[in-house]
């Protein structure tokens, strides 16, 4: 399993145990196996976190690697001149926490996304309604206008379901979208009304027919 601290923030935590009361001085602490599965690291990191503390005289180890605590004083001089460690060990929890909320984030809207995008795939097996691909042409006159000023539906009785634009999807889109070149509508609708939906989509511009 992989450590969750370093031996220095381990030894930090430990001083402030026994300042707050919980080792008491002359109390003797659990060895280095039982304190590796409480913060969940290996033996030899709690062994560096236990040589750290007895060079500053706050715990004695003794060759049976029985653990004593012997000064709570020197417990509460290391706290004040290491405290930024807790404090950097803190902070890189939280921006571990908040790169894995981030990761599960980026996997949900991942997963979205990819349904919005085969969404009109999955809408050909409705029935009666067929959705079909529209796809604006560059010299549409409807480039440039939104879907209200078009009155697409009254003049080709297909009502739009979704909108692709590049490698994105809008599922229904608004009827102040403006259409771009390129664009493909889905629709959906009975009867002719892919071919009345491209015959009235691909009308150019007057000035361009006049040319």
């Amino acid at each position: 399993m992989q450590e969750m601290a370093s031996y220095k923030s381990i030894a930090l935590d430990i001083a402030q145990r026994i300042v707050s009361g919980e080792f008491p001085v002359q109390s003797k602490i659990s060895g280095r196996s039982l304190l590796a599965s409480q913060y969940r690291v290996s033996p030899e990191t709690i062994r560096k976190a236990m040589s750290l503390l007895k060079e500053e005289s706050i715990v004695s180890v003794s060759q049976g690697k029985e653990i004593t605590i012997l000064s709570e004083q020197n417990a509460y001089d290391y706290i004040n001149r290491n405290q930024y460690l807790k404090s950097v060990y803190s902070l890189k929890q939280d921006i571990q926490m908040l790169l894995h909320e981030k990761h599960e984030i980026d996997r949900k809207f991942e997963k979205l996304l990819n349904e919005i995008i085969h969404a009109s795939d999955r809408l050909q097996n409705l029935k009666p309604y067929h959705p079909m691909e529209v796809k604006v042409a560059p010299h549409s006159f409807a480039v440039g206008q939104t879907i209200a000023n078009l009155q697409f539906w009254q003049n080709t009785g297909a009502t739009i379901v979704a909108l692709r634009r590049g490698t994105s999807v809008s599922i229904s889109p608004g009827p102040h979208v403006i259409l771009q070149p390129d664009d493909v509508l889905v629709v959906v609708g009975d009867g002719p009304v892919q071919a009345r939906a491209e015959q009235f989509l691909n009308q150019q511009h007057a000035e361009d027919e006049e040319g």
